[in-house]
């Protein structure tokens, strides 16, 4: 079985897939999807503290860290990519395949500088590639909120980061007094009838805005695209967007397991 983990600066997002030893090309992004779990992520876990909260996940769905022959990795937070490493060659014997320099993609990756782009935003990139083709553009709702854009021949182009939902929320009940946090759903008008609607409105149809700006602007300069997006808070954010025709919760997964099989 293949372990494959996205470790972002806030979440940690792992799956389980059955080994395919005979990949084609319309798989969809959860087939092989055993399970799945989203995690705090926590700098500080040693490796031996990951193999047992790990141990005791696979154990719900009656596997175990013998089940593992793959691990596939791609982490915005370089102490925990260390721990993730230490826990392949600890625990499971071989080592992980992490998204970094050398690594085989499939995709070129054509900005300035190519070490500056997030191990999370090349599996999205090539996921949204084997699943869509091109011209793509994957909005991912993280910790940042991103949007980037993929060629019809596979190329990375580029992209924009703005401030994650979450992100944005704590600094505005940080930073306003007579405000609180709420929670992230649609209100049920536009026009707010108390603060916690009004809240809600700015951030879901702010937010949903904000990304059909960004895609406007891509779809300027490139024609026409698809538009997929992913992430943890994409399922509340997506409905409501004008641009967004897919969602695709386990994209990165999906492209860490592509990688994966380019590099075994």
């Amino acid at each position: 079985m293949l372990l494959t983990i996205d470790a972002g600066n806030t979440q940690t997002v792992i799956g389980l897939y059955a080994t395919d030893d005979d990949p084609h090309p319309d798989r969809r992004a959860d087939d092989g999807l055993l399970d799945h779990w989203r995690l705090a992520t926590e700098a500080k876990r040693t490796s031996d503290e990951t193999a047992v909260l790990l141990q005791g996940l696979l154990g719900f769905g009656g596997y175990s860290l013998d089940d593992i022959d793959g691990m596939a990795v791609s982490s915005g937070v370089p102490r925990v990519t260390a721990t993730l490493r230490d826990l392949a060659d600890r625990h499971f014997g071989f080592g992980a395949v992490v998204i970094e320099p050398g690594v085989r993609t499939g995709i070129a990756i054509l900005i300035e500088n190519p070490k500056e782009l997030g191990a999370d935003r090349i599996a999205n990139a090539v996921a949204a590639h084997d699943l869509y083709g091109g011209p793509t553009i994957i909005v991912d709702f993280g910790t940042a909120t991103t949007c980037d854009a993929v060629s019809a021949d596979g190329e990375y182009l580029g992209g924009a980061i703005a401030p994650g939902v979450e992100i944005s929320m704590d600094a505005l009940v940080g930073k306003a007094a007579a405000l609180r946090a709420v929670e992230l759903r649609e209100p049920r008008n536009v026009l707010g009838r108390s603060t916690v609607e009004s809240i809600q409105s700015g951030a879901t149809y702010g937010f949903a805005a904000q990304v059909d700006g960004l895609c406007d602007r891509i779809v300027d300069e490139l024609g026409p695209c698809v538009v997929v997006a992913t992430g943890g808070l994409a399922e509340h954010i997506a409905p409501l967007s004008r641009r967004i025709e897919h969602t695709e919760p386990w994209l990165t997964l999906h492209g860490l397991r592509l990688v994966f099989e380019k590099n075994s």
